[in-house]
């Protein structure tokens, strides 16, 4: 293909690649997207989402401002939505990572937050409350919590669609079933073009920039135990299975420094009947997030976790990796009367592994877990729990409401409520792998960089192959905030690049 069909090309077509060609255009530049999947299979990691977005705002009323644009006034009057400023978003990404976060993408992403979000609704996006999965009524209002409040329309197939036509109306090409392979450089490291993988053979394009955007390896299981470990390999994927680290390997085949936590992951709770890579239909359903709520056992019939620990989505990647080693890399999580009702949606669809039981031993007769073993740590986990007095006056889902445990071990911190209305139910669950948090070095302007810590002309990298934001742990939706604010950035500057070569 001629040296002058394109300026930038980005490898992906996720959130994160479709934000890099939307900006990319903005700022001059003919692209070409490749996208390795077929066109049934798009959107990447992205499609398997909720949708949902953390990002930096000062509550309801700045967030309607730009965002949440189609929100009436008496669906307003009937929500509280909490404050989510630049050094809380801060702290609770410092607060997961254990400080391991680079600063500088830690602030980058903070501080390009809330601009993205104004951004993502001008070309297109539409957002609603996250009321299904974020939010508890209490006392005639929705309270949200957790900081992930806002929610594409249609979850990650709607931001997906979104983008995809965004891409469309600005006549952006994209390329289905062509997978990138090999980048190209002159002597001076500059690059110059890729090679491909399309459906008619190997093919090179030429081009000035080139953006890396199409994941990491979380579905490549020679490389998941390589990395994240022993049994990585029997953990079921949640998202798509073309994420097998091309990107990061052609990088890292140039001389790209490996950066960030290679062994971590993003993992969480995930149906243990759920099949080896994400479900279109089911998307991100098999997930079961309500064990805040509960309990959570392995399969000897012993609590493992602080399940009150903190907000579900601050906990839930690093209860993901527990779960691996645990017997048979099963959890399962065990729920009575009183909590069953407030259980997230997704514990009610059709593609269950549920066991109800009106006794502790017929529940763990169905679970195949040693009755006795079972009884006694319900039995000691419920002496452990506050008087009935102190949970009728605090008990509170939706903050961290102080009603915990005292004298076993785990804790449970919040939200510890006596496990003894029958039926008892118990929905069994194993490790789901979402994406890994090692990758690749990027500079103030996303440039990759190689081993001297110098910047690669003309390669740019976004999304989750990114390294060096998330280190053992995640906040929920800082994922899809980081691939649209990197994103954004990465196309901006890959069009910068590819104008000054053209001058």
């Amino acid at each position: 293909m001629g040296e002058a069909a394109y300026d930038v090309v980005v490898v992906g077509a996720g959130n994160a690649a479709l934000c890099a060609a939307i900006s990319a255009h903005e700022n001059g530049a003919r692209v070409l997207v490749l996208e390795k999947a077929p066109e049934e299979e798009k959107g990447g990691n992205s499609y398997f989402t909720a949708g949902g977005f953390r990002f930096m705002h000062n509550g309801l009323d700045d967030v309607r401002e730009d965002v949440l644009v189609d929100m009436s006034d008496d669906e307003a009057d009937k929500m509280i939505l909490p404050t989510h400023d630049r050094q809380f978003f801060y702290e609770t990404l410092m607060k997961v990572t254990r400080g391991q976060s680079n600063e500088d993408l830690a602030w980058t992403l903070i501080d390009g937050s809330r601009p993205a979000m104004a951004w993502l609704r001008e070309n297109g996006v539409r957002f609603i409350p996250m009321y299904g999965r974020q939010s508890f009524l209490v006392d005639g209002k929705q309270h949200f919590y957790g900081g992930v409040n806002v929610e594409a329309v249609g979850g990650g197939p709607g931001l997906v669609d979104f983008l995809m036509k965004r891409c469309s109306d600005l006549g952006i090409e994209i390329r289905y079933g062509t997978g990138a392979t090999k980048l190209h450089q002159q002597d001076d490291y500059r690059i110059t073009g890729l090679q491909v993988r399309a459906p008619g053979g190997y093919e090179d394009i030429d081009c000035k920039s080139v953006v890396l955007a199409c994941g990491g390896f979380e579905s490549n299981p020679e490389m998941r135990v390589r990395y994240l470990g022993q049994g990585w390999d029997l953990a079921r994927v949640r998202g798509t299975r073309h994420n097998t680290g091309d990107g990061i390997q052609m990088a890292l085949d140039i001389g790209a420094v490996p950066y960030g936590n290679w062994s971590g992951c993003h993992s969480v709770g995930w149906d243990i009947s759920a099949p080896p890579f994400g479900d279109r239909w089911v998307l991100d359903n098999f997930q079961k997030h309500s064990y805040p709520l509960g309990i959570m056992v392995n399969m000897h019939g012993e609590r493992f976790v602080d399940e009150g620990e903190d907000y579900r989505n601050l906990t839930y990647v690093r209860f993901g990796k527990a779960i691996m080693s645990q017997p048979h890399y099963t959890a399962v999580q065990i729920f009575d009367q009183k909590t069953v009702g407030q259980l997230r949606d997704e514990y009610r669809i059709k593609e269950i592994t549920r066991v109800v039981g009106n006794t502790i031993e017929e529940l763990a007769e169905g679970l195949d877990i040693p009755a006795d073993k079972l009884k006694e740590t319900i039995e000691a986990y419920n002496a452990a729990c506050p008087d009935q007095a102190t949970i009728d006056a605090q008990y509170n889902p939706a903050i961290l409401d102080g009603i915990g445990t005292k004298g076993i071990s785990p804790a449970k911190s919040n939200w510890a409520l006596p496990i003894t209305e029958p039926p008892y139910e118990a929905w069994v669950t194993t490790t789901g792998v979402t994406f890994t948090f090692g990758g690749l070095k990027i500079d103030e302007k996303n440039t990759v960089q190689n081993k001297a810590d110098r910047p690669i002309p003309g390669l740019y990298a976004a999304g989750e192959l990114v390294g060096g934001l998330f280190y053992e742990n995640y906040p929920g939706g800082t994922g899809l905030m980081s691939g649209s604010v990197f994103g954004r950035r990465a196309g901006q500057y890959a069009a910068e690049h590819a104008r000054t070569l053209n001058a």
